[in-house]
């Protein structure tokens, strides 16, 4: 993805420091306030209670301007789905009220399909000024194989979903005769449409107040600005090139992929250089997109992470990789599980960059994102349920602090589902949710553990759990010990084909996710830390003798 600076139509007004962070700080709120919109308004629980949705502003070319603090590998959706419609759709057909709805990995800049993308074109005077910019993971698409696109959901190229602020019923029946659960596709779609509302009035707003030349051009030096501190962050890391391999498992996939990456520092720019086997008949591939948005969140995290967050800070930056490879993927290579492989991507990097900055970088978190998605059939209505679930897991040490405990990492950032809210609305019954003593890799500063979620079906239904590092550990930094592994634990009578499971009523099944690394050498961890960890069953004895010297 090429990022172009706009052009002004006229030249762009003398603009001082302070306005320009005004208007930054007012960007940020309005991206906040559309996604809080979003989750509010929602009615699926992956939204209203895990926010699994992102939003943003671009300029009228298709540039970042902001995203919220949502989820990373949104990124990857939204960077493509502006150029995508400016590519199908002249702008000199579109009219306010104008709203596009778009989620193909390849004819419409999306990352997998469940990841719906509704953008709406902000108007002020009748010229397109720039652009609101939503998604929403739809849990909806289960039961699905992942041999190829093809089979995993319906693809939605960039359409309009409403003209002029009509409804476009044809388009909108059309995605939810494709649907499992329709009425709750149906109304998080209506959620994302009041979020854009929100998003265009707020924009309409702050030109009012500010004048449409200097909000257009506060946007323009915000994209410099974030350029200027990439750069400036990127020169403070010595020169050099810098190479970190590792290797990808996961529950879809026989044996191991080795995946590596190779990073090159020169002055101010950074080049980032993957390879990778070539893509699968599996979920597990990953576009080019996919891998950008990864890429860029792991720098900025190490450069600098209070870079704002628009497209400038994209420009210092080369991000390579083989097309056709499980990393940078062709048509009509599958995607929906792409996320597993950008958090194995994400720690590749950050290995790489602990040869060069070793105190700005953790230890490997948990390199996965851990779900299990269930779909099942109500008794007494028969009508179709899906549930989608991501469980966190440990985070990897710091050079100063331990590691943290069962949290989302890296580009996925939702929450655990509270059991209220699981019990709830599906049913099913969480029997233990717990940490896994003895998960974190030992060190100076211990890893982060994995978490233990143990299901009860209800009812009969079926599951299918993505869980990584079955076989490989999260590694750890500077003589840290590595993390637990990862797995599937099942109860009696559980039928387990690979990643899918069968239960029955009163049958149970559990989901472990993995640890993450240690940072330094255990035997310097201090005293009063290690009586804590026993204390706390964090560690069992022996480990504390065997390894602490305790």
């Amino acid at each position: 993805m090429t990022f172009l600076k706009p052009s002004l139509a006229v030249p762009a007004p003398a603009l001082d420091p302070i306005t320009v962070e005004v208007i930054g700080a007012a960007l940020s709120s309005i991206v906040e306030e559309t996604g809080e919109a979003l989750i509010r308004a929602s009615y699926s629980t992956n939204i209203k209670e895990r926010r699994d949705c992102s939003t943003a502003l671009f300029d009228a070319s298709g540039n970042t301007l902001c995203q919220a603090e949502h989820i990373p590998i949104h990124l990857g959706s939204f960077i493509g789905i502006v150029p995508h419609i400016l590519k199908l759709h002249p702008t000199a057909g579109m009219q306010p009220g104008d709203v596009f709805v778009g989620n193909d990995a390849y004819a419409g800049g999306g990352t997998h399909l469940p990841d719906i993308v509704l953008a709406e074109p902000i108007f002020i005077d009748g010229a397109i000024v720039a652009w609101t910019v939503n998604l929403a993971h739809h849990s909806d698409f289960a039961d699905r194989g992942h041999a190829h696109i093809y089979q995993e959901g319906l693809r939605i190229p960039p359409v309009r979903l409403y003209r002029a602020g009509e409804l476009n019923k044809d388009v909108q029946d059309l995605i939810l005769l494709n649907c499992q659960v329709p009425h709750e596709r149906l109304s998080d779609l209506r959620a994302q449409m009041a979020a854009n509302r929100v998003g265009v009035q707020r924009f309409q707003a702050l030109c009012a107040k500010y004048g449409t030349d200097v909000v257009l051009a506060a946007g323009e030096a915000l994209l410099d600005y974030a350029e200027r501190r990439m750069r400036a962050g990127i020169a403070a890391i010595p020169d050099g090139s810098y190479r970190f391999a590792d290797v990808f498992d996961n529950s879809e996939i026989e044996g191991t992929l080795p995946l590596s990456v190779e990073i090159t520092v020169r002055g101010d720019a950074m080049t980032l250089d993957f390879d990778a086997p070539d893509q699968l008949r599996a979920g597990i591939n990953m576009t080019h997109t996919a891998l950008q948005a990864t890429a860029y969140y792991v720098v900025k995290s190490v450069v600098d992470p209070t870079i704002l967050p628009n497209a400038g800070l994209a420009r210092p930056l080369t991000v390579t990789a083989r097309a056709g490879s499980v990393v940078s993927c062709t048509h009509p290579a599958a995607v929906n599980g792409r996320v597993q492989t950008c958090q194995r991507v994400a720690d590749l990097i950050l290995g790489a960059l602990a040869q060069a900055v070793p105190h700005k970088v953790t230890a490997c978190s948990n390199s996965a994102c851990t779900v299990a998605t269930f779909i099942g059939q109500r008794k007494d209505t028969g009508a179709i349920w899906v549930y989608l679930e991501t469980m966190g897991g440990g985070s990897g040490a710091r050079h100063n602090k331990d590691g943290l405990d069962g949290v989302h990492v890296h580009v996925t950032n939702t929450s655990n589902l509270p059991i209220e809210a699981l019990e709830t609305e599906y049913p099913l019954t969480l029997l233990r949710y717990e940490l896994v003593d003895g998960s974190g890799g030992v060190g100076r500063y211990r890893g982060g553990l994995g978490l233990r979620r143990v299901y009860r079906a209800d009812e009969d239904c079926r599951v299918r759990v993505d869980v990584s590092r079955l076989q490989s550990r999260s590694w750890g930094l500077d003589g840290g010990g590595a993390g637990g592994h990862g797995g599937v634990e099942c109860g009696p009578g559980v039928v387990r084909v690979r990643d899918s499971l069968t239960l029955k009523a009163g049958q149970w099944f559990a989901v472990v996710s993995p640890g993450a690394g240690g940072y330094g050498a255990p035997a310097e961890r201090d005293r009063a830390a290690v009586t804590l960890d026993i204390a706390e069953g964090v560690i069992d004895l022996p480990t504390a003798r065997e390894i602490y010297g305790y």
